[in-house]
């Protein structure tokens, strides 16, 4: 029965989201039922001792990243820089090579720290452009975009300011650069093979004398041949946050040591902070503070005209993303402390492996809860200590823990109910049925990579 109730509290969780109700709201009725059944007095004391206390402690680290990035990625767009970096890479790689091109600037965007979800909104009016003027059906939009802004850049690439690259930091004591050569094959996997099934796609659609289509919604208007900034002014910004987030991951442990004492009044009980568990958030926030003011030193006058609006926006958009994840994190604690979680605990320890058995356990809850931020911290939180007393057992670097689990929680996070994949099909004015098979194509590619990753590990010792 304790087993049930965890499994479904974990199913009533992920129907909710699939139904689009908010996961804020109901996390902690799905948290609270469960306690319920188990022990009605535990509500109120559970509650407040470990479902809100989890959840705050989640927004007090990451609620930064969520906002400076949502910042950064509105500024981008405001300043015009996101349109001169699409149109630049267009007419380099040539509008006959659409999948590509639309590939390559979200990868350029998302890997500068640009919200996906922006990266979204600023490539489609490109991405229909070149799929109409090429002849190639529009419901290959979604699976190209999902390759470029949902994989590699997301938590593969070393150094990825997105925020699923930034939470295994705090759990493994690591920086967003780890396991960089991992990362790199495992990127280098997802991409030719995704390349190579959606050219096939399109290959075969226009065999099949299929074209772009007609009568499609929310087509957008024909992109205006506006005056753009030059592309090298516009990529500056992005390639700053890259090198900065390099720099200062080096020289914060060099600066404040492992750990930092602070009195800002002589005699006060000092403020204990270990560092290492920080480093690697501190440094990708200053990283994008600065790209931030480089934007606005460069495209002072657009970026001014609307940054009052615009920042509302982008502040509720990283809100309402680091209260949902942050919801499912206060979840993911309650479930871990339930006596039936023990029960999923020991069957995925049988997994003998502790790679495999992290990749499994991270990339089942992100399908799960249909977020990979948030499936990954419920599994971190649950279960971070028995996978690094296992590594350690194992002798395999804390490094190569912080890249799988990154990696794993963007693979089956992207079934249908993932709140990316609802807004990528809303945005282009498709459907499921239409769309999603291509997404899920990636979606298998990229769990597929985790495991190869894994074996070049074993095979090879390559971190």
């Amino acid at each position: 029965m304790s087993f049930l109730i965890c499994v479904g509290a974990l199913a009533f969780l992920m129907l909710v989201a699939y139904r689009g109700f908010s996961v804020i709201l109901f996390a902690p009725i799905a948290a609270m039922g469960a306690v319920l059944l188990t022990d009605p007095s535990a509500v109120p004391p559970i509650f407040t001792g470990l479902f809100m206390d989890k959840m705050v402690g989640f927004v007090k680290l990451y609620f930064p990243v969520f906002l400076l990035g949502a910042v950064f990625g509105k500024v981008i767009e405001l300043s015009g820089f996101s349109k001169s970096i699409v149109s630049a890479v267009i007419k380099l790689i040539g509008r006959e090579r659409a999948v590509t091109s639309i590939v390559l600037v979200c990868l350029l965007l998302t890997y500068g720290g640009v919200s996906l979800f922006v990266v979204v909104f600023a490539v489609y009016p490109f991405a229909a452009e070149m799929f109409r003027q090429s002849d190639i059906p529009k419901r290959l939009i979604p699976g190209v975009i999902a390759l470029g802004a949902f994989t590699v850049t997301m938590d593969a690439l070393p150094g990825t300011p997105q925020i699923q690259n930034i939470i295994p930091t705090t759990f493994f004591k690591t920086t967003a650069y780890a396991a960089p050569w991992l990362g790199v094959i495992g990127s280098i996997f997802i991409l030719a093979l995704g390349l190579l099934y959606l050219e096939w796609r399109v290959r075969s659609a226009i065999a099949r004398g299929e074209g772009y289509g007609s009568g499609h919604i929310n087509e957008p208007e024909p992109v205006a041949s506006e005056a753009l900034p030059n592309p090298i002014l516009a990529l500056s910004p992005l390639v700053a946050v890259g090198v900065l987030n390099k720099l200062f991951t080096m020289a914060i442990p060099i600066i404040y040591g492992t750990t930092n004492e602070v009195a800002l009044t002589p005699g006060a009980t000092p403020l204990v902070t270990q560092v290492s568990s920080v480093a690697g958030i501190w440094a990708v926030e200053g990283a994008l503070l600065c790209g931030i003011l480089m934007v606005l030193a460069f495209a002072w006058k657009p970026v001014s005209r609307r940054f009052a609006d615009g920042t509302k926006a982008a502040i509720g958009g990283s809100l309402l993303a680091a209260m949902n994840t942050a919801s499912e994190y206060g979840f993911g604690a309650v479930i871990a402390a339930l006596p039936g979680f023990l029960v999923i605990r020991d069957a995925l320890a049988a997994i003998p492996n502790p790679l495999v058995n992290e990749a499994v356990t991270v990339t089942v809850l992100a399908g799960i809860t249909g977020s990979a931020s948030g499936g990954m911290s419920i599994a971190l939180a649950a279960m971070s200590d028995q996978f690094i007393a296992a590594a350690n057992a194992a002798g395999i670097p804390m490094e190569v823990l912080h890249r799988v689990a990154s990696m794993a929680s963007g693979g089956m996070d992207t079934l249908p109910h993932n709140g990316a994949v609802i807004t990528l099909l809303a945005v282009t004015g498709l459907t499921h049925r239409q769309s999603y098979g291509d997404i899920f194509v990636i979606t298998c590619i990229k769990t597929l990579a985790v495991f190869f990753v894994i074996a070049v590990y074993y095979l090879t010792g390559i971190v």
